[in-house]
């Protein structure tokens, strides 16, 4: 990944920073002059963690954060919608919901897409959707770097407790790309989330029609998939420890959603180009089945698990949203914030 090049900052100035972009809604009359009190006071690192070197204001509060990373030894964007309380309860901590893009794509893919904010608008939980790459498989790479899986689930995390108050309740949505990184972190890291959501995302290497894809895919992106998970019969073991159907114990502990499309085209398709269309078709056509294997399996085992299997539906973000919309109360009740529609 490319450094994004940001100014660098010392602890000082990072405190001052972030706890005056924090405290502006309130001296803008957003907020009682009381609750500045509840504005972090961010701790300084030993310089093994990760560190906040920049933060850009969004909206009242939506912020970019730039953050420098000694696994991935650059500097990754996220992008943090804070609780709605975050500036009147200076003591509380809050659950937070991880949202990750999919591939060809970056950290502000959600709120470009969708109305995640609106979701969001009066819910006590924090949203972080950090950047992974345009193809970076959410993984830690075989020859290497990039440390996808240690920056996204050690150091974000840490990072989330220490500067923004994040609690241990946490849940994982992913899509496509992203669907496949929530269920490999979510396996990987067996406790860390209640809840684990995967929308069109593949779920088993060891299907052949993946394996085409993938390999498809990666050469499009210049990427060579040995690089990620080194040769796919020499290092079969670290193939299937990235596998989900591989691992379905792993989820025991975790409730997990997988939808997906058949690859019809609908109504909410609109008026696309018919090239673009074709892709988004082909994107699903071949995931209905193995998420339904996937599922069967995660069952067999005693993980709790739900899918919506529909159609039409193509591989593109109308579906996404209409999805994310369908399980955000459960979201919201499984880390324990309540859900959006009894605010509404």
């Amino acid at each position: 990944m490319r450094s994004r090049g940001p100014v660098s900052f010392g602890p000082a100035a990072r405190r001052s920073l972030l706890a005056c972009l924090l405290l502006l809604p309130l001296l803008c009359g957003a907020g009682p002059a009381s609750a500045a009190r509840g504005a972090p006071t961010l701790a300084r690192s030993d310089g093994t963690d990760a560190e906040i070197t920049k933060v850009s204001k969004i909206d009242e509060r939506t912020l970019d954060i730039t953050v420098s990373s000694p696994a991935m030894g650059d500097f990754v964007p996220v992008r943090v919608i804070l609780p709605k309380s975050w500036y009147s309860n200076r003591e509380g901590r809050f659950p937070v919901v991880y949202m990750l893009h999919g591939g060809r794509d970056d950290y502000t893919s959600w709120t470009r897409e969708t109305d995640v904010e609106d979701l969001a608008r009066h819910s006590d939980v924090l949203i972080v959707m950090p950047d992974a790459g345009k193809a970076g498989y959410y993984s830690d790479w075989y020859a290497g770097r990039p440390l996808w899986e240690t920056f996204h689930t050690a150091e974000l995390v840490r990072l989330m407790e220490r500067e923004f108050r994040a609690s241990s309740a946490r849940a994982v949505i992913g899509l496509s790309m992203g669907g496949f990184g929530a269920l490999n972190y979510a396996a990987h890291r067996q406790g860390m989330f209640r809840y684990v959501a995967a929308m069109s995302s593949y779920v088993d290497l060891n299907d052949p029609v993946v394996r085409v894809v993938l390999g498809l895919g990666s050469v499009s992106d210049g990427v060579d998939l040995r690089d990620v998970w080194g040769d796919s019969e020499v290092n079969a073991d670290i193939w299937q420890a990235h596998n989900p159907a591989a691992m379905p114990r792993a989820f025991r502990g975790a409730k997990v959603h997988l939808s997906a499309g058949d690859g019809e085209i609908g109504p909410m398709d609109g008026n696309r180009p018919a090239p673009v269309l074709m892709i988004a078709s082909v994107g699903d056509k071949f995931l209905p089945e193995s998420v339904a294997r996937f599922a069967q399996s995660l069952r067999s085992v005693g993980v709790e698990v739900t899918t919506h299997l529909y159609s039409p539906g193509t591989h593109s973000w109308p579906y996404w949203e209409r999805e994310l919309h369908s399980i955000w109360p459960t979201v919201m009740k499984e880390v324990g914030a309540r859900p959006w529609a009894e605010h509404s």
